[in-house]
């Protein structure tokens, strides 16, 4: 058995309030999250379509699964696009065999 070392254990320094990451829907005034509202919802999306995770939103977890869930509901409605898809003038191109 390895033997306990008399070192005290190092303490991480206090986090300073003032510097800790505000939410984005309190910087907005926002306390519910409408599915409608699709001009709020793209700023939780990335280019792609994909939706930001909470390291990157700052969100609360209760916070993240309102969104989330405002995210896929409106996509189901068609008010905004699934990850993936092309955009007005991005069509793919479809290329055909030759015989």
């Amino acid at each position: 058995m390895a033997a306990k070392s008399n070192r005290p254990r190092r303490k991480h320094p206090p986090e300073d309030p003032a510097s800790a990451k505000k939410s984005l829907l309190e910087s907005l005034g926002l306390a519910a999250v409408d599915y409608k509202d699709t001009q709020t919802l793209r700023l939780f999306i990335s280019e792609r379509g994909k939706i930001r995770s909470r390291h990157v939103t700052g969100l609360t977890v209760q916070q993240q699964r309102r969104i989330t869930r405002a995210i896929k509901n409106s996509r189901e409605m068609a008010l905004l696009p699934y990850p993936g898809q092309a955009r007005c003038g991005q069509q793919r191109r479809v290329t055909q065999k030759n015989p």
